[in-house]
């Protein structure tokens, strides 16, 4: 009983290889989900600076004195 069926060894060993695969792959994935969030945030926070100034831009092109055109 101590040593282990050829079929057992194998199984385990299929398993192993399986479970290596399924704990890479949530590893990998965990990465890009971490990339992915750190991409969003940084897109957010550039729109963010691009809608103000464009705003400020509006603003200051508003208040400005229109020039007249020589006829």
């Amino acid at each position: 009983m101590a040593e282990n069926s050829k079929s057992r060894v194998t199984a385990d060993a299929a398993f192993l290889r399986t479970q290596t695969q399924s704990l890479s792959r949530n590893r990998v994935l965990s990465e890009t989900d971490t990339i992915n969030q750190a991409r969003d945030a940084n897109t957010a926070r550039l729109r963010a600076l691009r809608l103000q100034k464009e705003a400020v831009d509006r603003a200051a092109a508003a208040s400005a004195p229109k020039r007249k055109r020589p006829v």
